[in-house]
């Protein structure tokens, strides 16, 4: 007798799940401060996702790193810089990261926490091509040293507030900045919206500044 087949009869075979249709993307001029956050960071990943694809990375990595060491010299030169690791669709932060350490300036980068709260650690090498080496945790008052708090944000808007990933990290960080400090949030060129357009909570802590790669700074003041 002949060996069935391992193979099931196509009649037999069951139809394909079907693949859900994923809901369109708001554009981020149709978005207001009503509207949830969620909704705000999907349509900023998205617009940001097809930003990024447009841009020339190494001629940003260039132009946002001159824009920095032009905001530190006017910053009095602070010894201490906080900034972070950029995602790929960030703003680019390598060249950033090497040209403050060229420059004598302690850079600490954050490290988050089981409860997301943000850990400090100094960039002891920034290599041209390859990733920063980091010393030990410094501790989560350590930001309070910085002079400039570079900050990653999906958007802001011109009082400040700022759009960022969700876990509240950086709100609880910038409670403990030094008095003097600067924040300043790295973003692409449209993520900066008019006043009173994106949704805020009393725990959000707000943004001095503004910098782009092509639009350099831009200073933000709450309007109530």
């Amino acid at each position: 007798m002949p060996c069935a087949s391992s193979q099931p009869d196509p009649a037999d075979a069951a139809a394909p799940a079907a693949v859900p249709t994923p809901a369109p993307v708001p554009s981020l001029a149709g978005l207001g401060p009503d509207d949830d956050k969620r909704a705000w960071r999907r349509a900023a990943r998205a617009a940001r996702r097809a930003h990024v694809a447009e841009r020339d990375r190494l001629a940003d990595t260039r132009r946002l790193a001159e824009r920095v060491m032009d905001l530190w010299g006017e910053r009095g030169q602070p010894a201490c810089v906080a900034a972070y690791l950029s995602l790929p669709t960030e703003p680019p932060t390598e060249a950033v990261l090497r040209r403050l350490v060229g420059a004598g300036v302690a850079v600490l980068l954050p490290d988050m926490l089981e409860d997301r709260d943000l850990d400090w650690r100094q960039v002891t090498s920034a290599p041209p091509n390859g990733p920063a080496e980091l010393g030990p945790r410094l501790g989560t008052e350590a930001i309070g040293t910085a002079g400039l708090i570079l900050v990653p944000a999906l958007a802001i808007d011109a009082d400040g507030v700022r759009l960022g990933q969700g876990g509240g990290s950086y709100d609880r960080a910038l409670g403990r900045r030094g008095p003097d400090a600067l924040v300043a949030a790295l973003l692409h060129d449209g993520e900066l919206l008019p006043p009173g357009r994106l949704p805020s909570e009393p725990h959000d802590a707000l943004v001095d500044a503004v910098l782009t790669a092509d639009a350099g700074l831009t200073a933000c003041s709450p309007t109530a």
